[in-house]
């Protein structure tokens, strides 16, 4: 296969030097420990990186661990702090992050080590601007690889010393600290709100007539026959459907404007989990009845995975439908659901991820037999608990709270990374200097 050349050369700036990556760093990839061997993952200790991860900048810790065994077991190293990684396969191929922390990788992974003459943080950066390069010559049939040996070709240009390759980078580093920082804080408010959710609704210590935790001070439980459960006191079973006012259904419309059509950003399934940036769809005119606002509901019900994406719930707020075009719907692969009340919103929608959470209570039969739809209609017929109103109304004041912060963390970290994506190139081409007062990064 003939490989494909950079779009434009690229110049060397005065006082710089031209480096052939394998020339500068040494580079190694992981391996994966025998999958069907149980004791090579149970109660794993050492973080084991895989290439869906590499989508962040940097990488502080991971999900998934391997045991000793495992690490004895197979052909993967641990790599130090500062090893820049970049994906090879997958969806991310191309992509590089900077490891803060000492991992190993599966083999979809370049691992290039530190070299003391050099900045790794700058080298992480140098491989961004090659992105587009390194699509261009990822190559597979089945998915999309780079190479060890393609990699080690690169070639980079940058500052004579590593003092003066930190000092350039150190404003990319510092958006992008503050852009992880929003996605933690965003985090942290996602769980307090859930936390909130499960200690009011699932433990029942909401606050009581004097403000103490209901249950944990005494309250009266009684049993209720439908539901199999105690529940509080003067609370009653209802259907899930009792809270939906209307189901909007979803309209993935048409790529292009026609006549009598607007346009819309569209909330796929695959969008359900971060809701920004989804894709433009224009819909007819006829169909705005279907245009999502602040309080709906959005299920996924054909995600093609059962297990791990039918049923996922979203929940639209003013700032989803701001950020994405103004007019936001949902595609076919999804339904929408507006409640009787706003206030509603919030506790039906944890109430549904604690459903879907929870493999006890969140089954459903798929309607064909290849991709399993979720019958939403069967489902929402189900019995559950209605707290009292006042203490619905309680937590829709708090939580929408934490989802305002969540929204403006996102339009920021958009903007954020506007700004990054456009001084990045600036940078690493030696067409602006940076500040001498952030040369202590």
């Amino acid at each position: 296969m003939e490989l494909k050349k950079y779009k434009k050369k690229r110049i060397t700036p005065q006082g710089w030097k031209e480096v052939t990556l394998a020339d500068a760093f040494n580079t190694s990839s992981g391996a994966t420990p025998l999958s069907t061997e149980a004791s090579y993952y149970e109660n794993g200790t050492i973080p084991w990186i895989n290439s869906g991860e590499l989508a962040s900048p940097y990488i502080y810790g991971t999900t998934n661990f391997i045991s000793q065994a495992g690490f004895e077991n197979s052909s993967t190293e641990i790599y130090p702090i500062d090893t820049v990684l970049v994906a090879m396969y997958g969806a991310t191929a191309g992509k590089a992050s900077l490891l803060k922390m000492e991992a190993c990788t599966n083999q979809a992974i370049c691992a290039i080590l530190p070299n003391k003459d050099y900045s790794s943080t700058f080298l992480k950066y140098s491989i961004d601007t090659l992105y587009d390069h390194l699509v261009g010559l990822s190559s597979g049939s089945a998915r999309d690889n780079l190479s060890q040996a393609e990699l080690k070709k690169l070639k980079l240009i940058m500052p004579p010393t590593k003092d003066e390759q930190n000092k350039l980078v150190s404003i990319l580093a510092l958006i992008d600290r503050k852009i992880e920082l929003n996605r933690a804080i965003n985090q942290n408010l996602e769980a307090m709100a859930k936390q909130l959710y499960d200690y009011w609704f699932v433990q029942f210590d909401f606050p009581n007539e004097e403000g103490k935790p209901y249950k944990s001070s005494g309250g009266k439980m009684v049993w209720n026959e439908k539901l199999k459960r105690e529940i509080p006191e003067g609370w009653k079973d209802i259907t899930l459907n009792a809270f939906i006012d209307k189901n909007k259904g979803g309209d993935w419309g048409y790529d292009t404007p026609k006549d009598g059509t607007i346009k819309v950003g569209c909330v796929r399934g695959a969008d359900i989990i971060k809701l920004n940036d989804v894709p433009t769809r224009h819909i007819t005119s006829k169909h705005s009845d279907r245009l999502l606002e602040d309080g709906d509901i959005v299920i996924e019900i054909s995600g093609g995975s059962p297990v791990q994406a039918t049923g996922r719930v979203a929940l639209i707020t003013k700032g989803v439908i701001e950020r994405n075009e103004g007019a936001l719907v949902c595609s076919n692969f999804c339904q929408s659901f507006s409640m009787k009340k706003r206030t509603y919103s919030e506790y039906f929608y944890y109430l549904w991820r604690n459903l879907y959470d929870n493999d006890n209570m969140f089954n459903f039969e798929g309607k064909t037999s290849g991709i399993k739809n979720f019958q939403t209609d069967v489902f929402l017929a189900n019995h559950w608990f209605e707290a009292q109103e006042q203490l619905i109304e309680e937590f829709h004041v708090i939580v929408s709270q934490y989802h305002l912060m969540i929204d403006q963390n996102i339009s920021k970290n958009n903007i954020l990374i506007k700004q990054r994506d456009e001084l990045l190139p600036l940078l690493m081409n030696g067409q602006v200097t940076v500040n001498s007062d952030l040369s202590a990064y």
